[in-house]
C-alpha cells in the first residue's frame, strides 16, 4: 500500500533559509509567524496529512461518494470524522482574518499546509480547499452585511463553498452561460439553471453548503459583460440568522470520473433558488477571477503533490525491488539481484521527478509570499509589483505544474513496471488523481494562452519585464565558481525565453495564430526557466549552509539542481525552436482534412 512522509524539513528549509520569511514580519499576520510557529504548524499538518487522511486515500478511490434518491449524498467511509478533527483543529482558517474568526496568519502557512494534505488525499483536500477559495471572494467582493453573515461558519468549516461556473454547452467560454437570475422585491435573486463538474456539490461533511454561483441577470448585455456572482446557500438562514429551510439546489447526479472519486462531483440543479449578488452586476468574472486565481495556485499545488507523493513511492520500490545487475559490476553481490535504483536510466527517472518537485515547491511558496505582499502590504508600489507577479506566475504555475506532475506521476509508475499497472501498490490512483489538474480551473491550452495573450502584453510588459529584470540581476550578482555551474545554463535559457517574447512581439501581432500555435511551448519554457531560476536561489541557500557547516543533509541539492541545469533546462531550446517555426504547417490543413 501506498505511504507518504509530508516534506515538512523541505518547507521549513524554503520559508526560513531561502526566501528569508522574516523579512515580511512587517505585513499583518507575519509577525505572530515565529519560527517555532511555523514549525508547529507544519509539523502538525504533517500529522494529520499521514496518520488521519492518507489511509483514507484508497478507501475514497475503491469507494467513491453515493447519491441518494432525495439527491443527498454520502462521502467515503471515515471522511466525515476525518473532516470533524480537520474542522476541530482550525486548519480552513488559519489566515483567515481574526475578525471572522480566524486566525490571521500568512497566506503562505495555508498553500504549505495545502501540499501536505493534497499528497496525502486529494480528493478529501479539495472539499476545505474550495471553501477557502469561496472565503478569499467574499472577503474581496462581499458586503460587510454577506462577510458577517457567511464567512464565520466558513472559516470555522461548518459550512463549505463551492465554485459554480461551468454548464453543459458551456465551459470555458462563460459568456455563454444559460444561468438566469432574477430580481426580487426583497433585493434577492431567483436563480434558475445547471451546473456541471461542481467539485464537493454536494456532501455530509458540513450542515451547509454555500455555493457561489455565476448567472445572467434578466437582460444582462451577452457575452461575458453580463455575467453576474450569486451566494446561494444550500440551507437558507432564518430571520434569527439560524439554519432555515433547504434552498431548491439539489445533486442531479455525481459525474463518473476517472479519478478524484472521493470527492462528489456534482450536477447541481437551480430551481428558482434564492441568492444574493455579490459584487456588482455584470461584473460576476471580475469577482470570480479572485477565487480562480487562489484556485489556479491550488491546483498547481496539487499536481506538485500527486508528483511528490508518487516520487516517495517509487524511491522506496527503486530501493527494494531486486532486478538484473548494476552495468557497471554488482552492488549488492550477496543477493540475487542488485536494486533497481542501481540503474542510470531508473536514476534519471527519479532524479528528474525530484529536480522537478523541489523546484515547484519552492515556485509555489515564492509566488504565495508575493500574494500576501499583494493582499496584506500598506505600499501601493509593493502590492502592484506583487499582483503583477501574480498575474504572470499564476498560468505558468498551474499549466507547468500539472503537466510536468502527471508526466511525473506516470514515470513514477514505470518504476514499478507492471506491478504499476495493477491496483495493488496504489500507483494508478496518483496518475488518474494527477490528470484532473490539467483539466480544471482552465484547461492548460487556456492557460498558455492567458499567458501569451493577456499577461504578456499586460501593462506594456510590466510583469514579464520585472521578471527578466530580476533574473538576470541575480545572475550577474552570482558569478562566482561555485554558482557558475547554475547560473551559466540559467542565463542561457533566459536567453531562450527572452528570444521568444521577441518573436511573439514581432510575429504575433500581424498574424495571431503564430501566439496561439506556441503558446503552450512558450508556457513550458517560461515554466522551466522559473524553476531554473528557483533551483539557483536554492543552490545558494544550501551553499550557504554547507559552508557554515550546518548543512550536511542540504549536500544533495547542489547535486540535484546540477541534474535539473544539466539535463532539465536544455529543452528550452527544443521549446523556442517549435515557437520560431510558426503556425504555418499547424493551420494549413483544412478541417476536413483531419
Amino acid at each position: 500500500m501506498p505511504t507518504y512522509k509530508a516534506p515538512a524539513d523541505e518547507m521549513l528549509f524554503l520559508l526560513n533559509d531561502v526566501f528569508h520569511i522574516e523579512r515580511y514580519s512587517n505585513l499583518p499576520g507575519f509577525s505572530d509567524a515565529s519560527p517555532d510557529i511555523v514549525a508547529a504548524i507544519l509539523g502538525e499538518a504533517a500529522k494529520f496529512s499521514e496518520e488521519v487522511i492518507q489511509p483514507l486515500n484508497r478507501v475514497g478511490d475503491t469507494e467513491g461518494c453515493t447519491r441518494h434518491s432525495d439527491g443527498s449524498v454520502t462521502t467515503p467511509k471515515g471522511f466525515k470524522q476525518a473532516y470533524d478533527q480537520f474542522v476541530a483543529g482550525g486548519w480552513i482558517g488559519i489566515s483567515a482574518p481574526a475578525e471572522y474568526g480566524g486566525q490571521g496568519l500568512p497566506g503562505t502557512l495555508t498553500v504549505a499546509v495545502n501540499e501536505f494534505l493534497a499528497s496525502a488525499n486529494m480528493a478529501f483536500t479539495m472539499y476545505p480547499g474550495l471553501t477557502q477559495g469561496a472565503i478569499a471572494a467574499i472577503l474581496m467582493h462581499g458586503s460587510d452585511e454577506q462577510k458577517a453573515r457567511f464567512l464565520p461558519p466558513m472559516v470555522t468549516g461548518t459550512w463549505t463553498g463551492t465554485m459554480n461556473l461551468t454548464e453543459p454547452h458551456c465551459g470555458t467560454d462563460l459568456g455563454l452561460l444559460r444561468t438566469k437570475a432574477v430580481k426580487q422585491g426583497d433585493g434577492s435573486y431567483k436563480i434558475t439553471g445547471t451546473k456541471i463538474f461542481i467539485s464537493a456539490g454536494e456532501h455530509d461533511l458540513a450542515e451547509n453548503i454555500i455555493h457561489l454561483v455565476l448567472a445572467r441577470i434578466e437582460g444582462a448585455p451577452a457575452g461575458t459583460r453580463g455575467t453576474s456572482l450569486f451566494i446561494v446557500p444550500k440551507v437558507l438562514l432564518g430571520p434569527d440568522g439560524k439554519l432555515g429551510a433547504r434552498n431548491p439546489v439539489t445533486c442531479g447526479s455525481i459525474e463518473e470520473k476517472m479519478g478524484i472519486h472521493g470527492n462528489a462531483t456534482c450536477v447541481l440543479n437551480y430551481d428558482g433558488a434564492t441568492g444574493w449578488l455579490i459584487g456588482e452586476e455584470n461584473r460576476g468574472l471580475q469577482a470570480m477571477f479572485t477565487m480562480m486565481n487562489e484556485a489556479r495556485l491550488g491546483v498547481g499545488t496539487q499536481g506538485l503533490a500527486q508528483s511528490e507523493v508518487a516520487y516517495q513511492n517509487a524511491v522506496a520500490y527503486a530501493k527494494e525491488r531486486l532486478q538484473g545487475r548494476s552495468i557497471s559490476g554488482a552492488k549488492a553481490p550477496d543477493k540475487p539481484a542488485d536494486p533497481i535504483i542501481v540503474h542510470p536510466d531508473v536514476r534519471r527517472t527519479l532524479m528528474t521527478i525530484r529536480a522537478i518537485n523541489e523546484a515547484g515547491r519552492a515556485l509555489v511558496v515564492w509566488t504565495a509570499l508575493r500574494a500576501d505582499v499583494a493582499y496584506r502590504s500598506d505600499d501601493e508600489k509593493e502590492r502592484q509589483t506583487a499582483d503583477d507577479h501574480m498575474g504572470l506566475l499564476t498560468p505558468v504555475i498551474k499549466g507547468v505544474l500539472t503537466d510536468l506532475g502527471f508526466a511525473n506521476a506516470v514515470m513514477a509508475q514505470q518504476m514499478y513496471g507492471g506491478h504499476g499497472y495493477i491496483a495493488e501498490h496504489g500507483m494508478d490512483q496518483f496518475v488518474r488523481d494527477a490528470r484532473i489538474a490539467m483539466i480544471y480551473e482552465g484547461a492548460n491550452g487556456i492557460q498558455a494562452l492567458d499567458l501569451v495573450g493577456r499577461k504578456l502584453g499586460k501593462d506594456a510588459g510590466r510583469a514579464v519585464m520585472a521578471f527578466f529584470n530580476e533574473v538576470q540581476d541575480f545572475i550577474k550578482e552570482n558569478g562566482d565558481d561555485a554558482m557558475k555551474p547554475y547560473v551559466a545554463p540559467l542565463g542561457e535559457a533566459l536567453g531562450h525565453l527572452q528570444q521568444a517574447t521577441m518573436w511573439f512581439m514581432q510575429n504575433a501581432m500581424a498574424k495571431p495564430d503564430n501566439a496561439g500555435a506556441g503558446s503552450y511551448d512558450y508556457m513550458h519554457l517560461f515554466g522551466l526557466v522559473a524553476l531554473g531560476y528557483m533551483w539557483a536561489h536554492m543552490v545558494k541557500a544550501a551553499q550557504q549552509k554547507v559552508a557554515s557547516g550546518d548543512g550536511e543533509a542540504l549536500k544533495a541539492k547542489l547535486v540535484i539542481g546540477r541534474f535539473y541545469m544539466e539535463r532539465v533546462l536544455p529543452e528550452t531550446a527544443a521549446h523556442l525552436k517549435r515557437i520560431q517555426a510558426g503556425a504555418a504547417s499547424t493551420m494549413e490543413l483544412p478541417a476536413e482534412a483531419f
